[in-house]
């Protein structure tokens, strides 16, 4: 039973991404969206088998205890529909709705888990708990997450679709992070929407309430599942609004305004010692330092929470998210793939700045994209020293670097490099 409910599922979702209007108006075309969506329901089967033959040693078992505890939760829904919601606000804490950073009796630490679990346990209402149907509801949604990604970079390079499209797609470990059941892909979804309505809103000069409310409700969705994104994305929000307001050139305004938002991260605790934005971070990684990695664990030089401490640290920081890891880290496949793709996406780079097309400006929503993806990137490097859980956390920036990358690359300067190479020899 559970075999047919699944393939009845599969059809209709595969059905209705071919239906569902941002879909549509895409520019995909109802095969390449099927697809799509295809790969990404498998993507999640194969995080669920991940999950379940290699959990600790690729450190994946966080998406079947999800699983587990929605059955709980499901259970409550069906009997106490009151309780299932009011659960979800309830603070025990002596604290109350403090320590928004810390992982130690902290509400908002426990809400990330709290919310997502809760989401899969109205999953459940149709799949009957089955963990790989819920797969499929899962990619249905986040799909309107990548497909609002792609509309906005096709927008951007109309002549570089297919770059684009591959880029969008098909970078690994994007769409498996993504894809499984576990919080990143409805982060992805939250930046996707803030990202989504902004463009198209400053594009067409207006933004209607529907577009405030979704905004809001990316933001919303970011707060509870990972809440320190907030204070990578406010900056980037914050500075995109202003260069499309000011005469000034873009790129002087996101500095201008970075560089504010760094002077208030290190002075903010003059003015409420809660506001101890290097402290938080400097705990932060401490705690995971306390983990076992499963053997991705790397040896790091510990922060202090002093701005000269966050220089000297910063090649470390930016080495352990845009390198690693390098192909002396890798213990299974999982990380024989993430070593595999940083070094292809690391060649790609190398294309980008010696075979790159000209003439495309630095406009206001690709700054955000530097920008916001440099400042997750960083604050991922100053916390983390498990490579497993940095190739996850990093994977929801990728298609905002990748993407433009990829687009911007001279392909048919290195067609005619190569093919036009072989053709001389092949006329001699």
């Amino acid at each position: 039973m559970e075999h047919l409910l699944f393939a009845a599922y599969l059809i209709l979702f595969a059905w209705l991404v071919t239906k569902v209007k941002i879909f549509k108006n895409s520019g995909l075309t109802s095969s390449q969206l099927i697809i799509v969506f295809l790969l990404k329901v498998m993507a999640g089967i194969f995080y669920g088998w991940i999950g379940v033959y290699y959990g600790e040693m690729a450190q994946m078992v966080d998406t079947w205890a999800y699983h587990y505890e929605s059955i709980m939760e499901y259970r409550l829904l069906q009997n106490d529909p009151a309780e299932f919601f009011q659960s979800l606000f309830r603070n025990t804490y002596e604290d109350g709705y403090a320590k928004f950073f810390s992982t130690d009796n902290s509400w908002w630490n426990d809400l990330k888990g709290t919310f997502f679990i809760k989401i899969i346990a109205l999953f459940n209402l149709l799949s009957f708990g089955n963990y790989y149907t819920n797969v499929i509801f899962y990619s249905f949604i986040t799909l309107f997450g990548v497909v609002g990604i792609f509309r906005i970079m096709k927008d951007i390079f109309p002549k570089n679709v297919i770059a684009v499209l591959l880029a969008t797609f098909l970078v690994p470990s994007f769409i498996y992070w993504t894809s499984g059941l576990h919080k990143d892909g409805l982060i992805f979804l939250g930046i996707s929407m803030i990202a989504y309505h902004f463009y198209f809103g400053f594009k067409e000069g207006r933004f209607p309430f529907y577009r405030v409310v979704l905004i809001l409700i990316g933001f919303l969705m970011i707060l509870a599942l990972r809440n320190f994104l907030v204070i990578t994305i406010i900056p980037g929000i914050v500075a995109w609004i202003l260069a499309q307001k000011m005469k000034y050139r873009p790129v002087y305004v996101f500095a201008g305004v970075y560089l504010l938002f760094i002077i208030f991260f290190f002075t903010a605790k003059f003015i409420h010692p809660k506001l101890d934005f290097p402290d938080a971070v400097a705990v932060k990684q401490q705690e995971f330092m306390k983990l076992k990695g499963g053997g991705s664990t790397v040896e790091v030089t510990a922060i202090e929470p002093t701005i000269t401490s966050f220089v000297l640290n910063f090649p470390q920081a930016l080495s352990l998210t845009a390198v690693r890891p390098y192909p002396s880290d890798v213990r299974h496949l999982l990380s024989l793939a993430a070593a595999t793709e940083i070094n292809l996406l690391l060649l790609f780079f190398i294309l980008f700045l010696f075979l790159r097309t000209h003439g495309t400006k630095l406009s206001p929503f690709m700054l955000f994209c530097i920008f916001f993806s440099f400042s997750v990137l960083l604050m991922i490097g100053y916390t983390v020293n498990v490579l497993g859980a940095i190739v996850r956390y990093r994977a929801i920036v990728l298609p905002f670097l990748i993407v433009p990358m990829m687009a911007m690359i001279n392909w048919q300067k290195i067609n005619k490099l190569i093919f036009g190479n072989i053709e001389n020899k092949n006329n001699v």
